[in-house]
């Protein structure tokens, strides 16, 4: 790749295929994938990417909102959507999308009934989440009969899944916890399956549960952090590549004397005489105030130079003070070395977070390295 010229998020689907490949290895034949594209596929760009995944064979793509489902279809994508919190207030788009509700309590039930049954529906694909444990969203075992009277009585939905979500599946001191909501999920399952007259879809594993559980895949399987580059633990990082690279460049070397300060509220007074780059991105593109003085940096001419002073709407400043470079020089944020993992745990945080706070104002240039 050329160096950047401007502050790009680079876009590897050569490492969205490996990540790809590696976790549907962990499944049967007959196993399906749900990959996961909510908020603009965690940060990079998700037309780009579910393109790619359908090449790879990708069954069905998970959203969070319909709108992420509807920038799918406006790119002629015509997977199997679901959409993962909808609101009464989105059936209309929805439906007119041929996206599909994740139905997770006795409200939206009625309401999606009442609204298929209003607009002519006939079988109309919904997916029905239990809550087995991370008590976030979902339908409780003991709701499982109430549930299927409400289905006999209508011919408008049709159940294409059931599902739930473990809460803990990367940290496997907690074990006990993740079996247990896998057993749950499987009495649920065939109480479930028993009262109605079709079998569904059964999936309740995350990208740790596909590497962790191999007894929780069941008919379909959801990733969504392993197909960005992570696997949530050292060992297995390194079976992932990360596909995006967040790059910038120097926009100006200032010299800072000794007691002088750098950026608002005079963050940071050297104690030395100090070369301080500026770089044009900040919290606006997803760079928060917590990496400032020192606690986050970025990678020039393979060197760390962390960041000192305070995080400013759109530059950072970083101390460059022991590292060859001039203005115009590539700077590397986060990527396949300096990772996001890596960033984000300087401020106790996740690379989930850093991931996807990157601003929809920074290019994206898709690639494969």
């Amino acid at each position: 790749m050329p160096k950047a010229t401007e502050t790009i998020l680079e876009i590897d689907l050569n490492a969205l295929s490996n990540n790809y490949k590696y976790l549907t290895s962990k499944l049967k034949n007959n196993t399906k994938f749900m990959a996961v594209v909510k908020a603009y596929a965690y940060g990079s760009d998700s037309v780009a990417i579910a393109k790619e995944l359908v090449n790879l064979g990708a069954d069905y793509f998970a959203v969070a909102y319909p709108i992420e489902g509807v920038i799918l279809r406006d790119a002629a994508i015509q997977t199997p959507i679901l959409v993962l919190h909808p609101l009464p207030v989105n059936f209309d788009v929805i439906v007119n999308r041929c996206l599909e509700p994740s139905i997770y309590s006795f409200k939206i039930l009625d309401e999606f009934i009442a609204y298929a049954e209003k607009t002519n529906q006939n079988n109309y694909p919904i997916h029905l989440k239990f809550n087995t444990g991370l008590n976030r969203l979902g339908f409780t075992e003991d709701e499982i009969s109430l549930i299927s009277k409400k289905l006999a009585a209508t011919k408008s939905v049709k159940v294409k899944s059931a599902f739930s979500h473990l809460g803990a599946s990367e940290d496997l001191s907690e074990k006990e916890f993740s079996l247990k909501q896998i057993n749950t999920f499987k009495r649920i399952s065939e109480k479930l399956t028993a009262e109605l007259v079709y079998k569904p879809l059964l999936h309740c594993a995350n990208t740790s549960g596909i590497i962790n559980y191999p007894e929780a895949h069941f008919d379909m399987v959801r990733s969504g952090i392993g197909l960005y580059g992570f696997g949530n633990d050292k060992v297995e990082n390194k079976n992932f590549k990360p596909i995006a690279t967040l790059k910038t460049v120097i926009s100006q070397i200032h010299t800072v004397k000794k007691g002088e300060s750098i950026g608002y509220n005079r963050g940071i007074i050297v104690e030395k005489t100090t070369q301080s780059a500026t770089l044009p991105l900040g919290h606006a593109d997803g760079i928060p105030r917590s990496y400032g003085k020192g606690k986050g940096w970025v990678v020039i001419n393979n060197k760390k130079a962390p960041i000192h002073g305070n995080v400013c709407m759109d530059m950072i400043m970083v101390d460059v003070t022991d590292i060859e470079c001039k203005e115009g020089d590539e700077v590397i944020v986060f990527g396949s070395t300096n990772t996001a993992e890596e960033l984000s745990a300087a401020i106790n945080s996740i690379p989930y977070e850093l991931l996807t706070a990157i601003s929809q104002r920074i290019k994206r240039v898709i690639c494969r390295k």
